[in-house]
């Protein structure tokens, strides 16, 4: 496994703020790209919010969505806000970021990556996802 190359993008929620893989550096991180008009996306929200939950409480990591071909930021955020959704969004409606994905395939939405605390991918979903399949790798990732 080699780790990602650093990117970064405009926050969702604060578009004069930046948020950097890098920020979460030695945390484990489920990187999420979604959009509001993908039914699987909405179907994964809760999963996705209880998994980022989890991380917190334990302080080994987060979920990081990256929001893409919603060209919309307000619909993004009232998508958000409508779910419950605590974690942190990169908004990047052309998915540039998808070039530091290293190779992952990024045409499908949504695909989530289970990053190690280097930052390397240990599993790729190409798939929505449950909180269980996500929890079953990050609790191998935790004890390593």
């Amino acid at each position: 496994r080699k780790p990602l190359k650093d990117f970064s993008g405009e926050d969702l929620r604060d578009e004069s703020t930046t948020i950097k893989l890098s920020d979460f550096q030695d945390q484990i991180v489920v990187l999420n790209s979604w959009g509001q008009w993908c039914a699987p996306c909405r179907a994964e929200a809760d999963d996705l919010q209880e998994i980022h939950s989890e991380l917190q409480k334990r302080k080994i990591g987060t979920v990081l969505g990256i929001n893409v071909r919603d060209y919309n930021p307000q619909v993004s955020n009232d998508f958000l806000k409508d779910n419950g959704l605590t974690y942190p969004s990169i908004y990047d409606p052309p998915f540039k970021t998808a070039a530091a994905l290293g190779g992952v395939p990024t045409s499908v939405v949504p695909t989530t990556i289970v990053l190690d605390k280097q930052h390397r991918p240990a599993t790729v979903f190409l798939r929505s996802i449950t909180a269980q399949d996500v929890m079953d790798v990050v609790d191998k990732l935790e004890k390593e």
